[in-house]
């Protein structure tokens, strides 16, 4: 896998931890949604997403942190 860096300012960086946590919410509600629903693969592509935007987000704020 490639792998890019790229250069933020912290108030950049916190934008971007909030735009992945609104982008998370709507992953969640959707696995929410398909499970309610019956729907396990639906449920599976959205939890599978949250768990990667999860974990971005939080090496954003690792690196804030840092």
């Amino acid at each position: 896998m490639k792998s890019v860096t790229l250069t933020f300012t912290e108030d950049e960086a916190e934008i971007l931890v909030d735009a992945l946590e609104t982008d998370l919410e709507g992953y969640e509600d959707s696995a929410k949604d398909a499970r309610a629903n019956g729907n396990r693969a639906d449920v599976a592509t959205f939890t599978e997403a949250a768990g990667r935007i999860k974990a971005v987000r939080d090496r954003i704020r690792a690196a804030i942190d840092a």
